[in-house]
């Protein structure tokens, strides 16, 4: 494994346990070259996902990506890296039982708001602003409006 700080080819492996789900292995590292600590994840990937974005563009699936836009969707909300750690796990996880190779970006997307919606109802709006590209505060607004709405019906407060 390269070393993230000064870029030796070989580490040391000094911790290695489980995280919670269980779905990943948390190794704690250390490089032979400078001595810096530093932390890897080790997944199972079931199958390789090809993204279709659109106007029919491919890309291959980059789970950074939707750990980068749920993370700034859940900024400030107290909610833990473990809990959107096991969200996006989830959803990989559904991505790659699903049998497909190739998944609409649209999908993705939905999955995350769907996931979003039953974590924390401020984040879910936070990343329908951005997947549904709202373009003016009306928007935001009627969009509260409708999850203040269904929160009220599911007798959940916000």
């Amino acid at each position: 494994m390269r070393c993230p700080f000064c870029a030796h080819e070989d580490s040391q492996v000094k911790d290695s346990r489980p995280t919670e789900d269980g779905a990943t292995i948390r190794r704690r590292r250390q490089c032979e070259g400078c001595g810096a600590r530093f932390t890897t994840f080790e997944r199972v990937q079931l199958r390789e996902i090809t993204v279709v974005k659109s106007e029919n563009r491919k890309e291959p699936f980059d789970r950074s990506k939707i750990d980068l836009s749920v993370s700034l969707a859940c900024r400030k909300r107290g909610i833990s890296v473990e809990q959107m750690d096991q969200l996006i796990s989830g959803i990989q996880r559904q991505l790659e039982t699903s049998g497909e190779t190739e998944i609409p970006s649209k999908r993705i997307g939905e999955m995350v708001m769907e996931g979003l919606q039953g974590l924390d109802s401020v984040a879910y709006i936070r990343f329908a602003s951005v997947y549904k590209d709202f373009a003016e505060a009306k928007d935001f607004e009627e969009f509260a409006g409708a999850v203040q709405d269904a929160a009220v019906e599911d007798g959940k407060l916000l």
